[in-house]
């Protein structure tokens, strides 16, 4: 007797969507939503069909296990070229590599310990080595607020080596166009050192708040400069006129005294 057997992999929908764990600190999404909404005029200049997401916190599935959830690793933030902002009309529940295919360009974790578990190499289950080695993300940065510091890696030949920071400090992600760097200031209203994106010519990119803030500040500054020149120009006016009456003025008395004034 013959039995087709027909075997479906899961999709997004079937998979669950988190593994029950707590987000580990309150900067944790600030700092996700940060570098997103910096780094969006960039990815619509690079997309202008919309085609790439961004996960923060979502799952990545890279294989089958029992239970499912052990078979995805979860970035704190990462990003993905050159696929649809949804999939067959809905939003993603996690990214699922065997039905998507498409690699992130960078994943970015955010350590709440003592970063063992972001620099884990354990085959299979080691998170530096899924990375690596399962889902080949070619960038990898583990960002350290307490120490402020930030490691990136670049896949090279297959495995990660270490990327140096440049005269600025800041990591190159060529394929983005961009810089990786700690920034010191206040975001929202939290003051600590905060993870973001530089331009490659060292321009930091602002948030829309940010753009927003510069536009009002720069538009301000416009009409205090047209205030100046109209009083610049008001002001010349007047001397103009006080130097037509002092003129008159002196050819009235030079008439007085039987002298035509010249012109």
């Amino acid at each position: 007797m013959n039995y087709d057997l027909v075997f479906t992999l899961p999709d997004h929908n079937q998979l669950p969507e988190s593994d029950g764990t707590f987000v580990k600190n309150f900067q944790e999404h600030p700092q996700s939503i940060l570098l997103t909404d910096s780094l969006e005029p960039v990815l619509q200049e690079r997309h202008p069909e919309g085609n790439y997401c961004i996960g923060q916190d979502c799952g990545i599935y890279w294989r089958l296990t029992e239970p499912p959830e052990k078979g995805a690793e979860s970035p704190d933030w990462f990003y993905v070229p050159n696929v649809p902002p949804t999939l067959d009309g809905q939003f993603r529940r996690s990214y699922v590599l065997w039905q998507e295919y498409v690699s992130p360009l960078i994943v970015l974790e955010f350590v709440s310990g003592d970063g063992s578990e972001e620099r884990d190499q354990t085959p299979i289950t080691g998170k530096f080595w899924v990375y690596e080695q399962a889902i080949k993300v070619p960038f990898y940065g583990i960002y350290e607020v307490r120490q402020r510091r930030v490691e990136v890696y670049e896949l090279v030949a297959g495995r990660y080596q270490l990327v140096s920071a440049n005269e600025r400090g800041h990591f190159p992600i060529p394929p983005l166009g961009v810089e990786l760097g700690i920034w010191q200031g206040r975001y929202l209203n939290l003051e600590l050192p905060w993870l973001r994106w530089w331009d490659e010519q060292g321009n930091l990119l602002l948030t829309g708040e940010e753009r927003a803030e510069l536009e009002r500040q720069q538009k301000e500054l416009a009409q205090q400069q047209a205030e100046l020149e109209r009083q610049q120009k008001e002001l010349a006016q007047q001397q103009a006129e006080l130097e037509r009456q002092r003129a008159e003025r002196l050819a009235a008395q030079l008439r007085a005294l039987g002298i035509e004034p010249e012109d």
